[in-house]
């Protein structure tokens, strides 16, 4: 009876940064409800289970565990207790379309080898960059990525900051001050795709996730992703809050310019102090949000938000096992730029691509039936922007995707193959909610970074609060955990509704 006496507060969507805010608040105080239109949590994070395998549906890498962890000390308990945390070494390994095969790794010694033989003289270079990329760690990172930006005051102060670092710059133009070698180039600037942007055009601001690796690592929880989402839940329930699964928001409730609650799609309506949306912010100012309502995010200026690219995804499963293919492997395609160029400008389907094959069970067999292995394989590709009939290009597409890696990584694929599904832009719309199918929201670009993003703390709506990949510092497991974090500093102590 006396959680009914707390505030209340309600969480739309049970993604890292939904579960993460309802802990915050938690902690802080708040009785929370998160709501979950799917049947079980994660969002993005989603688990399928499907023919005795395990699959994560999107995240594979956890980079920065210390924000996890903080989440289980708000509770009293022990990370350690709950998840098994395994490093991952190496991080991924990079082979290119020519056979040739770098593995990345905090390894200096190992890392210096391997550039040598295919850059000779280019360590050096390689050493300035990830000096460089600790720099942008140091600030945007350690500093900022926890701040909220919600006034234009604040952005001005970060620009002497911003100068400094070059994040006018690109990521590729950042490698490309310090190294000529074009794979040495691709190696230090890839990274972007892991949180939607192009690297030919993403701010260099995200150079720091080259130094992020070595700083804390690549991980992988054993029992898969879904094991964190898990033991995320496990927290929020344990404070007391509840989370609800098949319930769809369809409005988020106002009394005049301030939230008091949602309207579910069957009609129910839940009143609450404070509203946290965990959902794509173009979504939820184009749709969850009354017309008329919003004055800064309105709906001329959403359709003309730049949107990160979408992805394709093949999850696997094979009767046997691939014993020489890493837990992490990235597939570079025989073109770079000019793909690129096709996903987030011309916006077509190219009958080429570069690949992200996940295969969890070099790490935790038991993610897979004895004697098989479980594989994820991700290709980037345009949002529904672009005019690509899915449904009769899916599956084209996969065994595209099949053949080449039978080709390189995955001999006999296509007669091993026990377990199969596919997830498609279309699935990001219409089973995600992402506004034209884009997996990672808005565009990690300068102009869509920090106080250009959809703010923290609502600019329009009174008591409303964003958190995950749509809202400031941004995509990826670290951003919206981080995202979570900026709410201890935004959102009102419990007491004041008291």
């Amino acid at each position: 009876m006396w959680l009914d006496m707390k505030p209340h507060a309600i969480v739309i969507g049970s993604g890292f940064g939904g579960l993460a805010a309802a802990v915050r608040l938690g902690a802080r105080g708040y009785r929370v409800t998160v709501l979950e239109q799917l049947d079980a949590p994660g969002g993005r994070a989603y688990v399928f289970h499907q023919d005795g395998f395990t699959f994560d549906a999107g995240p594979t890498i956890i980079t920065a565990p210390f924000l996890l962890r903080d989440l289980w000390q708000l509770c009293d308990r022990r990370f350690e207790d709950d998840i098994d945390l395994r490093e991952v070494n190496p991080f991924y390994r990079i082979r290119f379309d020519d056979g040739e095969i770098l593995d990345v790794s905090a390894d200096e010694a190992a890392m210096r080898r391997q550039i040598e033989l295919f850059a000779p003289g280019e360590f050096a270079g390689y050493q300035a960059f990830l000096r460089a990329s600790e720099a942008i760690y140091a600030v945007a990172f350690d500093r900022l990525a926890h701040v909220p930006f919600d006034s234009l005051r604040s952005m001005w102060e970060l620009l002497p900051d911003l100068i400094r670092l070059g994040s006018y710059r690109s990521v590729h133009g950042l490698a490309a001050r310090y190294v000529k070698h074009p794979k040495l180039r691709f190696v230090l600037s890839f990274h972007p795709l892991f949180v939607g942007g192009n690297p030919f055009t993403t701010t260099s601001i995200y150079g720091l996730i080259a130094f992020l690796e070595r700083r804390w690592g690549v991980h992988f929880a054993i029992g898969g992703t879904g094991q964190i989402i898990a033991g995320l839940v496990n927290l929020v329930c344990g404070q007391g809050g509840s989370i609800r699964y098949g319930a769809a928001v369809e409005q988020v409730l106002l009394e005049k310019r301030r939230a008091i609650g949602v309207r579910l799609r069957d009609g129910e309506e839940l009143k609450s102090d404070i509203v946290v949306s965990n959902a794509d912010s173009v979504t939820l100012y184009r749709d969850l949000i009354p017309a008329g309502a919003v004055r800064r995010w309105t709906a001329p200026k959403l359709k003309r938000a730049q949107l990160s690219m979408s992805l394709f995804v093949w999850y696997f499963g094979t009767s046997r096992q691939y014993p020489q293919v890493p837990h992490h492997t990235i597939l570079v395609g025989p073109r770079y730029k000019e793909l690129l160029r096709d996903i987030f400008e011309r916006r077509i389907l190219a009958d080429d691509f570069s690949l992200y094959l996940h295969r969890p069970t070099a790490t935790d067999p038991s993610l897979a039936p004895a004697g098989c292995d479980a594989f994820y394989v991700l290709s980037p590709v345009p949002h529904l922007g672009a005019n690509v009939d899915w449904p009769a290009k899916a599956e084209g597409y996969r065994r595209a995707i099949a053949r080449q890696l039978s080709l390189t990584l995955l001999p006999e694929l296509e007669t091993r193959i026990v377990s199969s599904r596919i997830m498609t832009p279309l699935d990001f719309r219409d089973r995600l909610f992402s506004a034209e199918g884009a997996a990672f929201g808005l565009a990690p670009s300068l102009m869509q970074s920090a106080w250009f993003r959809p703010h923290n703390r609502s600019e329009d709506i009174e008591n409303l609060f964003l958190v995950g990949s749509g809202t400031h510092p941004g995509a990826g497991v670290p951003g919206v955990l981080s995202s979570a974090r900026i709410l201890d500093t935004v959102v009102p102590d419990a007491a004041t509704f008291v």
